[in-house]
């Protein structure tokens, strides 16, 4: 006997061994053509599309259902222009001063540097919070477990629903990022976790061939 409420479980109609076997893999190779991509088209991207997006993300698990994110959708362009700004000041720095030479060896094979033009090309740029405080209702204010991860998995499922949708994406994760905190006028119990930026690439967009290097399944799994 469950001492809470509860209601019967949806979403998990029965189907065969080979039917799941069947969606693994087609979902396998949707997820295995995902790219992170530099180059961007200013095309522009319906609204719905990141909407659904959002909501798919939102539904993620949480630490004791707390839900605790946010997604701020930047479109301004004097915010786009701020957080560019920003956001290469920390790079030039980061190169510059801050990196170990192991990491920057590590980062040379992927053609990364300072210059973050995407930023105001790209039509969706997202970013990226966790609370510390919150809730599963408006106005709670809880205290929130387990939020990094939270908020991992959840963007986790954005940058899924993005790609499933035909948009590519690029993590950008500026170190520290409080400046997004700032030009999207979040509250203070509210960290920054990472920019998302999405949208249709570029008509001559490349990929770095170190990128393709991905770990065989050998490698990243082990059945004990």
């Amino acid at each position: 006997m469950k001492d809470h409420p509860a209601t019967p479980l949806t979403g998990y109609a029965p189907i065969t061994d080979a039917e799941s076997v069947k969606r693994a893999g087609a979902f396998h190779q949707v997820m295995t053509g995902r790219r992170t991509v530099r180059e961007f088209s200013d095309r522009p991207v319906e609204r719905a599309v990141v909407e659904k997006a959002i909501l798919t993300a939102a539904s993620a698990p949480s630490g004791a259902n707390h839900q605790p994110w946010f997604f701020c959708v930047i479109e301004s362009p004097e915010a786009r222009a701020r957080i560019r700004q920003a956001a290469e000041a920390e790079e030039r720095e980061f190169y510059a001063t801050k990196a170990p030479q192991e990491w920057l060896d590590a980062l040379a094979p992927l053609g990364t540097d300072p210059d973050k033009g995407f930023l105001e090309v790209a039509p969706v740029l997202i970013a990226v919070f966790g609370q510390k405080r919150g809730g599963p209702r408006p106005g709670d204010a809880k205290k929130n477990y387990y939020v990094p991860e939270s908020v991992g998995i959840a963007t986790g499922f954005l940058i899924a629903a993005l790609h499933h949708a035909g948009l590519a994406t690029l993590t950008h994760t500026p170190a520290p990022m409080s400046f997004l905190a700032e030009i999207c006028g979040r509250p203070d119990g509210e960290k920054p976790f990472l920019l998302l930026v999405a949208g249709h690439p570029a008509a001559d967009a490349t990929v770095p061939v170190a990128a393709l290097d991905k770990k065989p399944l050998d490698a990243v799994a082990a059945w004990i």
